[in-house]
């Protein structure tokens, strides 16, 4: 069962879902927009042969940093790495992240398959766009990007994700952590573990 916006604003009151920052104007009747954040990992195509994920091949990447008020031009055909702007999560709910209506009939993709978000997993997600249009597609910090869905569970899991280790960067040979941002993360901590 889907949670209606009265059950997603009262279960970020209570702190059952994160939403950070919420602000109420972005519920809808069911779902909850979020926002385009400033963080771009791209593929430099120049240096990238092939990506072989069997052999463990994958693009080399850079960070882009869109400031707020400004562009970032999504070319036909190309396929980047924005975040969302909203930190989110939840250890009830499993949530959903969906694509924006409004934006899909211009041909933007907001994620390819990775939509789910599994209880335990607290953060700003990684939008994987890309532009099935014709023509360039502007995006801008802050405009919103994607829906959330958040359904109730069957039961309480037997474990969240945190505690299934499989959120873990160093799976992934291309991902670089952005050193500034809403992903900055302190390699002290990670190394430790």
């Amino acid at each position: 069962m889907f949670l209606s916006d009265k059950d997603i604003h009262a279960a970020v009151k209570k702190g059952e879902i994160t939403l950070e920052p919420f602000n109420p104007k972005q519920l809808q009747p069911a779902t909850y927009d979020i926002r385009l954040g400033n963080t771009f990992i791209v593929n430099d195509a120049h240096s990238t042969k092939a990506i072989d994920p069997v052999k463990g091949i994958y693009p080399k990447t850079q960070n882009v940093e869109v400031k707020d008020g400004e562009e970032f031009v999504l070319h036909p055909g190309v396929s980047i790495l924005g975040y969302s702007k909203e930190k989110f999560g939840s250890e009830q709910y499993l949530i959903e992240v969906n694509g924006k209506s409004s934006l899909a009939r211009i041909g933007l993709i907001v994620h390819n398959s990775a939509s789910i978000v599994n209880p335990g997993h607290f953060l700003n997600i990684a939008l994987e766009l890309c532009n099935l249009n014709n023509v360039p597609i502007v995006l801008r910090p802050g405009m919103e990007i994607a829906q959330l869905t958040f359904s109730t569970l069957s039961s309480h899991t037997k474990r969240s994700y945190q505690q299934t280790g499989r959120y873990n960067h160093n799976n992934f040979a291309s991902y670089i952590p952005p050193k500034t941002g809403p992903l900055a993360r302190k390699r002290s901590k990670s190394k430790k573990k």
